[in-house]
């Protein structure tokens, strides 16, 4: 299974595991984690590494500032253990809305979909993969919607992971990586900037260093290892179980755009 699989099947997961932090439903739901959406951010995301410190789940996000986490770890009025529970009760309100303005598969068909979405979050290899583990280490959840998210949000980690790994090797920061999305046209520069609390002099030194290189050569470079880093799933599944997989996903996919933006800090392109 070659890097293009990794690639096609991240375009239609990721829209899945987003309904946390862009669904209506979700975000009603994950009111009461903290106050403001950072808090309930973090407090979801952070949830399968258990009570961690800020500087783990810090390094854990990668990209965000340490500042941002601690103040939002310190806000967050929720266990872990609760923030898990909220995560599938919004997941499964965001899909209840989607079911009433959009055309989503059937229940066989969505039974499918999380079997074989399973199925690849469990060929995940874990080592130096710490949000794709703790997620892959989840029970599964008995609602299959519910379980295709799960699946999907794994997978997502692994290859976020991965991508971590990519940027660390080509000797990209934090904040470089941000600029690298900005110049590449995948995310705008105010949310990344304000979302992730880059410093105005550490996000300026990111760009003058971006200003001595070849920028879409790097961002090509650290996209080609992110891809190789995320195969292992789809070659695990092979061939004719993925591409019933993304037949299957395409119209929950198609759904999930309804709520999530098309420019967002994910870089996720429609």
């Amino acid at each position: 299974m070659s890097e293009h699989a990794a690639r096609r099947m991240w375009q239609l997961y990721e829209p899945l595991h987003a309904l946390t932090y862009f669904a209506p439903g979700a975000l009603r739901a994950a009111e009461p984690l903290g106050p403001g959406f950072w808090s309930r951010y973090v407090a979801q995301r952070a949830a399968p590494l258990g009570p961690a410190p800020s500087a783990v789940v810090t390094a854990a996000f990668g990209g965000f500032a340490p500042d941002r986490i601690a103040d939002a770890l310190e806000a967050v009025t929720a266990t872990p253990t609760e923030a898990l529970t909220v995560r599938l009760r919004g997941i499964d309100a965001a899909f209840g809305d989607l079911a009433e303005r959009t055309d989503l598969p059937d229940d066989a068909a969505m039974a499918e979909a999380a079997d074989l979405a399973w199925t690849a979050a469990r060929a995940c290899e874990d080592a130096g993969r710490v949000l794709g583990a703790a997620n892959r280490a989840l029970p599964r959840p008995g609602a299959p919607h519910l379980a295709l998210w799960q699946a999907a949000t794994t997978l997502r980690e692994h290859r976020g992971d991965g991508h971590l790994a990519a940027l660390a090797v080509h000797g990209v920061s934090p904040a470089e990586s941000h600029v690298l999305k900005v110049l590449a046209g995948e995310a705008g520069e105010r949310d990344l900037r304000l979302g992730r609390r880059v410093p105005d002099e550490v996000w300026e030194a990111a760009r003058a260093r971006l200003a001595d290189v070849d920028a879409p050569a790097l961002h090509a470079a650290v996209e080609d290892a992110t891809d190789r880093a995320a195969a292992g799933p789809w070659e695990a599944l092979g061939p004719e179980a993925t591409d019933r997989l993304a037949t299957l996903l395409a119209p929950v996919t198609e759904a999930c755009w309804s709520v999530v933006p098309p420019v967002n800090p994910i870089g996720l392109p429609r």
